[in-house]
């Protein structure tokens, strides 16, 4: 019996490895701005864009700011619309390091859900050219935590809606 223990216990070999499994590191590389992590200027077929701008929080105003490639048939002029949208304003429009333009907008993130928000940017020296300008943003409820913002958003203040059912103080009669 004490043989059979003693095979039991005895080392007969190991394992080894080859030192090509070490000689190569492993590492995780990531590019220094992932497309997830910004704002995102899609072209569409029709000349249009596509902005995509991440998760925003409802009932915060925000300033979005990214930068469209060149638009030869808008000329460098460009401004604009003079159609109110409530949501979304253009507050500044520059050119862009590129050659495109660097817009600047603000947005107010009125309701939860997938929305989408359009503007229009004009030329000034070309009558009847114009791009339409989509801006998509997933928006949360103000209850469920703070999303974080991508490269090119930045939360500006809360547009705080004052509602009596939610409100604890009562007043005087």
């Amino acid at each position: 019996m004490a043989s059979a223990r003693k095979k039991s216990t005895e080392k007969t070999g190991g394992v080894r490895f080859s030192e090509e499994a070490f000689a190569a590191p492993s590492h995780v590389h990531f590019d220094e701005k992932l497309h997830d992590s910004v704002v995102m200027v899609i072209p569409e077929p029709d000349g249009n864009f596509l902005v995509k701008v991440g998760f925003l929080k409802t009932q915060h105003k925000y300033e979005i700011v990214f930068n469209l490639p060149e638009v030869p048939s808008l000329g460098k002029e460009v401004c604009p619309a003079p159609i109110p949208n409530p949501h979304l304003r253009i507050t500044d429009i520059s050119p862009g390091a590129d050659g495109g333009l660097r817009v600047t907008c603000e947005y107010v993130a009125q309701h939860e859900g997938v929305l989408c928000e359009e503007v229009l940017l004009v030329s000034e020296t070309k009558e009847d050219v114009c791009i339409r300008v989509k801006v998509h943003a997933r928006v949360m409820d103000r209850h469920h935590g703070t999303p974080m913002l991508l490269e090119g958003v930045r939360c500006v203040g809360a547009e705080l809606e004052y509602d009596s059912e939610q409100s604890d103080w009562q007043g005087f009669d």
